[in-house]
């Protein structure tokens, strides 16, 4: 008895030999909370200490873990665009079906659906944690697969190519929710939409580097390529070039993602999970001091335990939120006021994604105008399609991504959603309706500003904002579904208006993709339904998640309305909340 005692008078002196606030190297982040008898206070906080931290290293480690991810998705579906040219001459001698090439670029598009959804519903199931990594392991193990694909007697190669991108499609999926809410729970109020962004537009790094070593392979493969005018003319060396060109192209995107994995594999639980759907105040606020303090991985399970030690003087009111089931989903999002929210985020990256993927159809004709359409040999050709495009990105894409990470939290979300949807429905009517009396670079030009404010528009704010507007049960859930909408609008783009751009051409006896204009035209209706649609959505600019919540969806943070007890001495947590309310 007396052992246990002096044991635990030792333990009680050794805390308090603890110093509350360590020093510069060395932060004890415990004691920022350890002190705090209230609960939902100590929840209060820790919330606080998240949300008013200043921009520091550990958000630069969250944006590189997580934008890397997206680095990796671009990459690898950028670089089949560029793959397909190649192997073009390996297996159809240079004239691949149409059919074919859609069906490889789709395929991705179809997975990314499955891991959308699936991955954004496990996150709210299980944790983030649990999960965050597994779909970086499905796209590195589906991304090594594809080079090892080839021809054979019983074997169609187009139909296990497609097999694998599905599969890399279900990982690319996945990160998209994850990536999104984990970052978007980890940050800081301030510079939140920036953070965010700046996670979103690692993709047009991705593109970049993906033709950067489309761009690499093929001048150090030019020996074996110059001088071969055609597929028909393309020999073993050409063939065996080409090969190892497409395999190495799509290889190399394993890369970044195992540089990555680990990280992803040691990130600490998002401390708004762990607080609001295990409803574990201590293990939170734990995590939360860890990772402000620039430590990396979960509270250890001693540093947790003094937080449960603290002296507690009051009874904690246990926090009221409804459990997460799908009923509750459906009655939750069944109320209109509630409803509309997820059916702008949808929506508008539906409609978005059906002009955003879609644009790449006029892709051709830009090269075109800009003299790389790739005519010539093969080294030529496939040359100029890897510099055309690397031209394209920079000039358009690039800049719009990184001029909405700037101003994401100046201006707002919504206000540079909603003038990104207007003008592009204004530029889209311009192309479609004048497509005839444009010249080149016309076209060119209006092509580069399309690019710009679809990165500086919806493009990046319809990522950022499913990953604020939403309780935290279902945050990832509905992320994922809003996700999923726009890669449908991807995959009805790449397959129904990419098919109705020859339409009649043959029949009229006019040339191909006669159509062309009139589908721009249905591009600026999309455009403008994606501008009604972006009136659903709120405005999050400046506002902690917790504040979001109760202003969107009604639902109230106990710990935001001072201490509730239970006791004679004191209100109930309800009581109190609804008086102040």
């Amino acid at each position: 008895m007396s052992d246990s005692k002096g044991s635990e008078i030792h333990q009680e002196v050794h805390e308090k030999n603890i110093t509350v606030g360590g020093n510069a190297a060395f932060h004890n982040y415990i004691n920022d909370f350890a002190h705090i008898e209230d609960p939902l206070e100590r929840r209060r906080l820790a919330l606080q200490k998240i949300d008013d931290a200043s921009f520091g290293w550990y958000h630069v480690r969250a944006i590189l873990v997580a934008g890397v991810g997206f680095l990796t998705d671009s990459y690898d579906i950028f670089a089949i665009n560029l793959g397909i040219s190649m192997m073009t001459y390996v297996f159809w001698g240079g004239n691949i079906p149409s059919s074919t090439s859609t069906l490889l670029k789709v395929s991705t598009s179809v997975g990314t659906v499955i891991g959308q959804l699936g991955f954004g519903t496990m996150a709210d199931i299980v944790g983030r944690k649990k999960i965050y990594g597994l779909e970086l392991i499905i796209m590195i193990s589906a991304t090594v697969l594809q080079c090892t694909v080839g021809p054979a007697p019983g074997v169609s190669f187009p139909a296990v190519l497609t097999f694998y991108r599905i599969i890399m499609g279900i990982g690319i999926g996945g990160d998209y929710p994850l990536s999104s809410i984990i970052t978007s729970e980890f940050a800081t109020t301030k510079w939140r939409g920036a953070i965010m962004g700046a996670v979103f537009a690692n993709q047009a790094f991705g593109q970049i580097a993906a033709g950067i070593v489309a761009l690499v392979l093929v001048a150090g493969y030019k020996n074996d390529l110059v001088g071969v005018a055609n597929g028909a003319e393309c020999g073993a060396a050409c063939i065996k070039a080409c090969d190892q060109m497409w395999r190495i192209l799509v290889g190399l995107g394993a890369v970044p993602g195992c540089i990555a994995l680990y990280f992803r594999l040691t990130i600490p639980e998002s401390p708004r999970y762990t607080l609001d759907v295990d409803a574990n105040v201590n293990k939170g606020a734990a995590d939360i001091g860890k990772f402000v303090s620039g430590e990396k991985g979960d509270a250890e399970n001693d540093q947790v335990a003094r937080l449960e030690r603290a002296p507690t003087a009051v009874e904690a009111v246990e926090i009221q939120t409804p459990k997460a089931s799908f009923k509750d989903f459906c009655h939750h999002f069944g109320q209109w006021k509630y409803g509309k929210i997820l059916l702008g985020t949808a929506g508008s990256w539906f409609c978005l994604d059906v002009a955003f993927y879609g644009l790449g159809l006029n892709t051709a004709v830009i090269l075109q105008a800009i003299g790389y359409a790739g005519n010539g040999d093969i080294y030529t050709v496939l040359y100029n399609s890897a510099v055309g495009n690397l031209i394209l990105i920079c000039a358009g894409s690039l800049p719009g991504y990184w001029v909405s990470v700037f101003t994401m939290d100046i201006i707002g979300r919504k206000p540079i959603q909603l003038f990104g949807f207007f003008i592009l429905t204004v530029l889209f009517c311009v192309i479609g309706f004048a497509y005839h009396r444009l010249s080149d670079g016309g076209l060119l030009g209006l092509y580069i500003v399309c690019q710009f404010f679809q990165n500086f528009g919806p493009n990046t704010t319809t990522f950022v904002i499913p990953g604020e507007c939403f309780p935290t049960r279902y945050r990832s859930t509905a992320h994922g579904l809003s996700a999923a909408s726009g890669k449908v609008g991807a995959i009805i783009a790449q397959t129904a208006l990419g098919t109705l751009i020859d339409y009649h051409c043959h029949r009229d006896g006019l040339k191909k993709n006669c159509w062309l204009p009139h589908v721009m035209e249905i591009f600026a209706l999309f455009m403008l339904v994606g501008l009604f649609t972006s009136l659903l959505v709120p405005e999050t600019k400046r506002m902690t998640l917790e504040e979001v919540t109760e202003k969107y969806h009604d639902e109230i943070d106990p710990s935001a309305y001072g201490r509730s007890v239970v006791g004679s001495n004191s209100t109930s947590a309800g009581s109190t909340m609804s008086e102040q309310v």
